[in-house]
């Protein structure tokens, strides 16, 4: 009872002292003031006091600036040493009220709820935490560090992707640009100008660029996967697979490289998807996984697949990289891995073909006609190629139709031609004769 009374009576007179230094705008003394009031409640480890007295002087008249951002400083290193986790929430919700709305202190707000959400996270309420980091809008701090921003926005998207919420992972995680990934650290250190704010160094605990690149690139793989795109997916790994930890170690490298050959071969096809199935082959890496090489050749070389040869060749290794991706991925990819086959075999005849029976087509892609139409008529509608069927007669016309101009400009050049070829032959007869009749003169 005498060490309270005793306390009280303290903090009484500290707070006399914090009134008159504060009335006489003493920027150092009210400050002083009120980081002792709080030393002494942490060491009498009166948590409760601690907590009303951070409110009482945050609220006094024309508190200073300087002495509420030291005393939140100040009450942030207690935050460890609360003896539960009642304590360690109280004095973090009394913190972050007393923050609340107040500029100068907003980079300890949102570290304050980084603290809260990840407790919340570990009392498994994903959703909450989730609540509350959402809250906090780190992207318009300026003197936040660059790492800092990043590592929080992650956060966000990734208690985002927890809770399933995939609307709203997507739109945090547009408010990182990868370009951000790939500045060069050393270039950056350049003094700040006159009336610049500093900009804080980051904590010890949050990682480096490259870390975070690793950590954006693997929450986004989760949140295409949850649509199974699969070529954002492999461009994900792609960027993984230049991080140069990565590139210089086998161990890391070799699994992603797998991955991308998969989802590359998993994606439909278009532009991006040829121009990243080229340079990936173009890779000296890939030699290392020979198994791989052949699959993309496969689908590079403008010939029909046998989907039966290609399953018995790769399922192994697609049980096998299935059970490292994750179960999920499991059974859509198989079927999507065939549609790919089918669509690469249909391009091909389509390549070779002006026209062709649809019992034909059915068989060189080893599917019945009913399905060969159907695949057919897919791809016609993805526009990925032009066809058109003649259902009674059951044949396929590849060609497109031509107008009247397209007509006449072939047939102008073919003339063009023609008269090129006339024109070159009269030459050379015209050379051999003047050559025989100078022989005959002779």
């Amino acid at each position: 009872e005498g060490g309270a009374s005793s306390l009280d009576s303290q903090i009484e007179a500290l707070l006399n002292v914090e009134k008159q230094m504060r009335l006489n705008g003493d920027v150092a003394g009210t400050k002083n003031a009120a980081i002792d009031i709080l030393k002494l409640c942490f060491e009498s480890r009166a948590w409760k006091t601690l907590n009303d007295q951070i409110v009482v002087l945050s609220k006094r008249r024309g508190q200073l600036k300087q002495a509420v951002t030291a005393m939140v400083q100040q009450a942030m290193q207690y935050i460890d040493q609360t003896p539960d986790v009642e304590t360690k929430i109280e004095l973090i919700k009394t913190l972050n009220s007393v923050s609340a709305g107040k500029i100068y202190v907003e980079i300890e707000r949102a570290r304050l709820i980084k603290r809260l959400a990840k407790i919340k996270e570990e009392q498994g309420e994903i959703a909450e935490a989730a609540d509350l980091m959402q809250e906090i809008a780190v992207e318009t701090f300026g003197a936040m560090a660059k790492t800092e921003k990043i590592a929080f926005i992650l956060d966000q998207v990734r208690l985002c992707l927890d809770r399933q919420d995939y609307v709203r992972a997507q739109i945090l995680s547009r408010k990182i640009s990868p370009r951000v990934f790939d500045a060069d650290a050393s270039k950056e250190k350049k003094k700040p100008k006159e009336g610049e704010s500093l900009v804080e160094e980051a904590p010890a605990d949050i990682p480096s660029l490259l870390e975070l690149k690793r950590i954006y690139y693997e929450l986004m793989i989760r949140y295409y996967s949850h649509s199974n795109d699969y070529l954002e997916i492999c461009r994900c790994y792609k960027s993984i697979y230049e991080i140069p930890a990565v590139k210089e170690n086998p161990a890391q490298w070799i699994p992603v490289l797998r991955k991308i050959c998969w989802f590359l071969v998993l994606s439909p096809h278009d532009p991006m998807q040829s121009s990243l199935l080229n340079s990936t082959l173009d890779d000296k890496n890939l030699s290392e996984i020979p198994h791989f090489r052949s699959l993309l050749k496969q689908l590079v070389t403008m010939e029909v697949i046998k989907w039966t040869e290609l399953w018995n060749t790769f399922k192994d290794e697609f049980e096998n990289e299935k059970n490292m991706l994750g179960g999920s991925l499991g059974d859509k990819a198989a079927e999507d891995l065939r549609e790919r086959v089918i669509e690469h075999n249909i391009l091909v005849v389509s390549k070779y073909y002006a026209r062709i029976t649809i019992k034909r087509l059915a068989d060189l892609l080893c599917l019945t006609v009913e399905e060969a139409e159907k695949h057919l008529s897919d791809m016609v509608v993805s526009k990925a190629l032009v066809a058109k069927v003649d259902r009674p007669m059951g044949v396929v016309c590849f060609q497109s139709a031509k107008d009247s101009n397209d007509i006449l400009n072939s047939w102008a050049t073919n003339l063009e031609k023609l008269l090129d070829l006339v024109e070159k032959s009269c030459h050379q007869i015209h050379k051999e004769t003047m050559v025989h009749k100078a022989a005959f003169k002779v």
